[in-house]
């Protein structure tokens, strides 16, 4: 089976009744417009989205009257930086700005992928973080940039 289009998420469309099947992907492959993929159930799938977008967690690639097929994220190894300070939150987000590294936010943390680098920084700065595996929603995304 291939897939050209996202059915919808199931934030936005009820599940009852039906039998899910998920596709476990890394946060890195939600990027991906074209890749190969295998259910929980071991049913392969291509996918070909026809639209640029990026997959997210809890999208629907299928959808019958009794059946799903769902996108599921794995963990990530993620540093969570705990900002006391608009200072503080000011100053990290220039130092992984300068470094090119894609952040999410969550509240009040904001999120990196683990690089121990970016962990001597923040003990450096004596900025609190821990260091968790956690599920995110959308792929950290590198905005292109370059330094003419």
């Amino acid at each position: 089976m291939i897939i050209e289009k996202i059915v919808g998420n199931v934030d936005e469309i009820s599940t009852s009744g039906r039998h899910i099947e998920r596709v476990y992907v890394s946060s890195d492959d939600l990027v991906k417009r074209i890749q190969r993929v295998t259910t929980d159930h071991g049913k392969e799938l291509g996918i070909r989205l026809k639209e640029p977008r990026d997959l997210i967690d809890g999208d629907i690639l299928y959808m019958d009257e009794r059946n799903m097929i769902v996108i599921s994220v794995t963990s990530d190894d993620l540093l969570v930086i705990h900002p006391t300070t608009m200072m503080q939150m000011g100053e990290i987000a220039h130092q992984l700005g300068n470094r090119h590294l894609p952040a999410q936010f969550e509240g009040k943390v904001m999120l990196v992928q683990y690089d121990y680098l970016v962990q001597e920084l923040l003990e450096q700065l004596e900025v609190p973080f821990s260091r968790e595996e956690r599920k995110v929603k959308r792929a950290f995304r590198h905005i292109g940039h370059s330094h003419e």
